[in-house]
């Protein structure tokens, strides 16, 4: 549990009533990594990213973000930005609306300003006063990215992010992440597209059932990548 460890699990189960949707699990991911999560539906996936995000609280052992308990302090939180195939945004509302909200949620200082380097970051600048429901898919994805790094967080959890997306809008955002990645972020990537992992993560934690079943640092070679990951996935996973 060093300085150098952006996420520390110790122990960390989930059960919710009679069913255990994580076993005790221990895992450690150092600063600026790239972790790629896969499992088929129901493995567990998003029950870990939910205990590391400080949106439940582990039935047992610990979590902790940059040494800190996420349920217990909100320093913790703040490091952590969440992106999924829900953007959380606010369709009536203009891009600028809804990133001014954020900014409230989290007390920013200097909010203006913090839009707009994260406008800038995903190349909404000119679309920040129109109305989000008039966005395609893929603006509101690039919109929810501004939205999950205004706080600036050191730790990024991506949950299915290219979900809905058709090959244009995947291909800007794979770019998107990539560059997030080359800042340095620490990050979390779930996905069942394995082709957009490329080139985004170093590592490969396949999980079953609440339980891991493979931890390895990945090479380049991405038919290797779907080899190993094959027999791990359903076909609704």
């Amino acid at each position: 549990m060093g300085g150098d460890d952006a996420i520390v699990l110790a122990g960390a189960a989930k059960r919710f009533g009679s069913h255990t949707a994580l076993h005790p699990t221990d895992l450690v991911v150092p600063r600026g990594q790239a972790v790629l999560l896969v499992g088929a539906n129901g493995a567990g996936k998003s029950t870990l990213l939910r205990l590391v995000a400080g949106l439940c609280r582990p039935s047992a052992g610990s979590v902790k973000i940059n040494g800190l308990d996420p349920q217990r302090t909100p320093e913790a939180r703040a490091e952590i930005g969440l992106l999924s195939h829900q953007t959380l945004l606010y369709d009536e509302l203009t891009a600028r609306e809804n990133l001014r909200f954020f900014a409230q949620l989290y007390g920013l200082d200097n909010p203006d300003q913090r839009l707009a380097v994260a406008l800038a970051t995903v190349g909404l600048n000119e679309r920040l006063d129109q109305r989000v429901g008039s966005f395609s898919r893929g603006m509101k994805q690039r919109l929810a990215i501004a939205r999950a790094i205004l706080h600036g967080p050191s730790i990024l959890l991506l949950d299915e992010p290219f979900t809905g997306l058709d090959s244009s809008a995947s291909a800007a955002l794979h770019h998107r992440v990539c560059r997030l990645r080359q800042e340095g972020r620490t990050c979390i990537l779930v996905t069942h597209r394995l082709d957009e992992a490329e080139g985004l993560v170093d590592r490969l934690l396949v999980i079953e059932r609440g339980q891991w079943r493979l931890d390895q640092v990945l090479s380049e070679d991405s038919d290797q990548l779907r080899q190993i990951c094959a027999p791990y996935l359903d076909a609704d996973s």
